[in-house]
């Protein structure tokens, strides 16, 4: 193919990929930097069900109402032919589903943006004391021994009621007896109820969720709310830390599921959440549906909040690429491969770069050993390589169990190592080490290391995240500049830093 085609090509893919970013960005308003002045948040509840056969299918999902330090403006509930209907009491907030005949597999969708505000009023919970719960033996006399327990360890409502999260969470008979086959955190969250009930201390069961950064599959806290005759405490029921962090979201102010389905079987509801970069980029969204909704409709921020986290992860991976490119035909550092480095540097964003560094250093160590071990066999490549994998996977068996026994719990991450990749690279450092000599080797292994941890410090940083996302044509350029290098013949860095004697002799 000639160059001029490929300069074409190159232009094209530059001018494209150009023309739609300054569009996102003057046109629609698009902003290029996150402001993170203001915490913002976008949650997202998925409730999945399924019926047999054809016939009516009413959910009925419980929404925040009034969560304290958050302001909610803006809600969306999507569904496909349901009828949506609303109703809310002084203490709850419902939505309700319903559709006349629904087949297979369905999905709802309720997502709310929020961010940080003035606390509004608590719902008014009844302050009044409460009854005594009237058990049978043996739980009245379990019963009356935990709240015995407890007051003995105790000045006031609000140790006692740290002292109650703490003895719940006990492992001894009394409390076993209580856990029955309900869900262990709700079940240990009622019977603080019941030993509070026992002591006439109004107290209430609340269900939250954790606001973070891009989190999938975020499961419901119980948090237990408690009345010392001026005010609502709030405490922690899996250890008795009392306060509500900054990050907490109550979802729910009792203790009721979250869905109710009629009509149809449950396949579960999982919570997602998103941190919304700012507000800006909120405005510019809105702003976008209303002048451009066809824009929008082929926008990744439009896509569930699930696919946007995975999307923020793929996205990154023709970046790396793309360094690997500079640093193997521009800089001249020699790597195992282009996408080994870029797989490597994926796995430190877990691990964190030190540790990363170790972990590898030593599997790549103790399977290269075996890998010598093997060739003395004389096994073919096939079995040769099954070998080395099966190795691999033990190597990280024994790493993760030997550092939870020394209580390095980040060697648990161990496991995240693309175990195929790490076996394809022991094989070829052999192969390297026998054809070209241990040297040869151990450069290549070290540049891989060296090009995993500079792909690595750039996919740490949050606006190079936050770009490639909201402006995901910015990869059209970068695949010109990947054609464009894809010709490049000249001299690599390293290869004048190598010859810079002959220069220097030439004149």
């Amino acid at each position: 193919m000639k160059l001029r085609h490929l300069l074409f090509l190159v232009l094209g893919l530059a001018a494209l990929g150009t023309g739609l970013f300054l569009f996102k960005w003057h046109v629609l308003g698009f902003p290029l930097d996150a402001n993170r002045d203001a915490d913002t948040w976008t949650v997202e509840a998925r409730v999945a069900l399924a019926r047999a056969t054809p016939g009516p299918v009413k959910a009925t999902l419980q929404l925040p109402t009034a969560p304290p330090g958050f302001l909610i403006f803006d809600e969306q509930f999507i569904s496909r032919g349901y009828g949506l209907t609303m109703d809310s009491d002084s203490v709850a907030r419902r939505a309700t589903w319903a559709v006349r005949r629904a087949q297979g597999d369905e999905a709802l969708y309720y997502r709310a943006t929020l961010f940080r505000g003035p606390a509004p009023a608590e719902p008014a919970l009844s302050t009044a004391f409460p009854r005594v719960p009237e058990l049978d033996e043996p739980y009245r006399s379990a019963l009356q021994e935990l709240v015995g327990r407890v007051r003995q360890e105790s000045a006031d409502i609000a140790t006692f009621a740290a002292g109650t999260m703490r003895a719940v969470q006990g492992s001894e008979s009394t409390v076993r007896l209580f856990l029955g086959n309900r869900p262990e955190p709700l079940a240990r969250a009622e019977l603080a109820i019941q030993v509070l009930h026992s002591a006439r201390i109004p107290s209430q069961v609340i269900q939250a969720l954790r606001l973070g950064d891009d989190r999938r599959d975020v499961p419901l806290e119980y948090w237990i709310m408690v009345h010392n005759g001026e005010q609502w405490l709030y405490f922690d029921s899996r250890d008795g830390s009392r306060g509500l962090p900054g990050n907490l979201l109550i979802w729910s102010w009792n203790a009721d599921p979250v869905i109710q389905i009629e009509g149809a079987r449950e396949l579960g509801v999982s919570f997602s959440m998103r941190y919304t970069i700012e507000d800006a980029l909120r405005v510019a969204e809105l702003r976008a549906e209303l002048k451009h909704p066809r824009v929008m409709e082929f926008s990744l921020l439009d896509l569930p909040l699930q696919t946007q986290s995975l999307f923020s992860i793929l996205l990154m991976v023709p970046l790396g690429a793309f360094l690997v490119v500079i640093l193997r035909n521009v800089v001249g550092i020699s790597t195992f491969g282009t996408f080994m480095p870029v797989l490597v540097a994926m796995a430190f964003r877990e691990t964190k770069l030190l540790t990363g560094l170790v972990l590898f250093l030593v599997i790549v160590s103790v399977g290269l050993s075996i890998r010598f071990y093997l060739e003395r066999l004389r096994l073919l490549l096939v079995p040769r390589l099954a070998a080395i994998l099966t190795v691999v996977v033990m190597l990280m068996g024994v790493v993760s169990v030997m550092s939870h026994r020394l209580g390095v719990e980040v060697g648990l991450s161990v496991a995240l190592f693309p175990m195929v990749i790490i076996a394809m690279t022991i094989e070829r450092m052999s192969i390297i080490w026998e054809e070209r000599g241990p040297g040869e080797a151990i450069k290549e292994g070290v540049g891989t290391l060296i090009a995993a941890a500079v792909i690595y410090a750039v996919m740490i940083m949050p606006q190079v995240r936050y770009f490639v996302l909201v402006f995901p044509e910015i990869l059209l350029v970068l695949l010109a500049a990947i054609l464009l290098l894809g010709r490049y013949t000249g001299y690599r860095i390293t290869e004048l830093v190598r010859f810079r004697a002959l220069a220097g002799g030439g004149k």
